[in-house]
């Protein structure tokens, strides 16, 4: 079940600079596993604060579009929003912008989970 203080709407953002370790080597473009992690990273942060002591979470779908490049230099920023809630299970709806472009765009789903140690 999810703590009772995440709730729909939640939001959470990240920031990187495309640089040569980001990159898909082959056309010098920010990659796509970059952008997926960034938004993954995104969401997580939508639920700082919100869990219960012991509880994590962790990702178990993407659903993702990649839509435009982003040079070099570039400042990528994804934001996630905590769209459905399903008992332990979060439904985030992401994007990512280089500036006032829209680069990608999709869904990332995520589990509260207490691990096991």
């Amino acid at each position: 079940m999810a703590s009772a203080s995440i709730s729909i709407g939640l939001k959470g953002q990240r920031q990187t600079l495309v640089c040569d370790h980001n990159v898909a080597g082959h056309v010098g473009k920010f990659s796509t596993p970059s952008m997926i992690q960034l938004m993954e990273q995104a969401a997580s942060a939508a639920t700082n604060g919100h869990l219960e002591e012991g509880q994590v979470s962790v990702g178990i779908e993407v659903n993702i579009r990649h839509l435009a490049g982003a040079d070099i230099g570039s400042t990528i920023i994804p934001h996630a929003e905590l769209i459905e809630i399903d008992r332990n299970r979060l439904t985030f709806k992401v994007e990512a912008y280089d500036a006032d472009t829209k680069i990608g765009d999709g869904t990332h789903k995520r589990a509260i989970i207490i691990p096991r140690g």
